[in-house]
């Protein structure tokens, strides 16, 4: 099943708002999420609801459409709507992803969403073929076996006949010895600076001769440790 766009109307005359609202909601895939008569309500609209693709017409009251974009640091997609043509070289500036003119018809509508869905598959493709290059492993979770990025590692905790592992969305705990786990990772990244704690190298914010600080955890380097540890991220320190 398509994963739906979350979609915004920005534009001021009621009618196009109304034919773009009919055409998302004939779309099975698109869902509107709101129309807004002007930029400056869509600005705040913006901070409390994530959307995937804006109509934004241009000649909006207050705050032009391609102004308003200027103000966006990490816009959604963007699909321009105007009754005057003269504006499309600039418009293409801002990256947007079509631009329709007033009065628009359904098919033109249809065609300019098919090119977010191609985007959107292009972007799809990239991510799965990052992930499939990541090295991970699955681990024994409730009943269930959890696959894990192994940059995504902050952290791994002894728990005696168990560990509790600290990735950057979650915390897994799984019956492993934090040896035995060192031994089977042989991952350069994770180092051993505890008894009772492997620690990813790139994941450490600070560090003194007595901790290091992951995600604001302290975290103790143990005394038969702290030799190799402080050798080791001394080759990353500027004195």
């Amino acid at each position: 099943m398509q994963e739906q766009i979350k979609c915004l109307i920005i534009e001021d005359e009621p009618l196009a708002a109304e034919v773009l609202s009919d055409y998302i909601n004939d779309v099975p895939h698109l869902a509107l999420m709101g129309i807004c008569e002007d930029a400056i309500y869509a600005s705040s609209f913006l901070k409390e609801q994530a959307v995937d693709l804006i109509f934004l017409d241009i000649h909006l009251p207050k705050l032009k459409g391609l102004d308003f974009l200027k103000t966006l640091i990490h816009p959604p997609k963007v699909i321009l709507t105007t009754a005057y043509h003269q504006y499309a070289l600039q418009a293409y500036e801002h990256n947007v992803v079509d631009y329709l003119l007033k009065p628009i018809d359904f098919e033109r509508f249809l065609q300019a969403v098919q090119k977010v869905d191609v985007q959107n598959k292009k972007v799809d493709r990239v991510e799965e073929t990052k992930n499939a290059q990541r090295p991970f492993r699955f681990f024994r979770v409730d009943k269930r076996n959890v696959k894990v990025f192994l940059d995504e590692i902050r952290y791994v905790e002894s728990l005696k006949e168990y560990v509790r592992i600290h990735t950057t969305k979650d915390r897994l705990v799984t019956k492993f010895q934090i040896g035995e786990l060192e031994t089977e990772l042989k991952d350069p990244n994770l180092i051993r600076i505890h008894r009772s704690f492997l620690v990813a190298k790139d994941k450490i914010e600070a560090y003194s001769t007595t901790t290091v600080e992951v995600n604001g955890q302290q975290i103790p380097i143990g005394r038969t440790y702290r030799e190799g540890v402080i050798k080791i991220l001394s080759n990353y320190t500027f004195d």
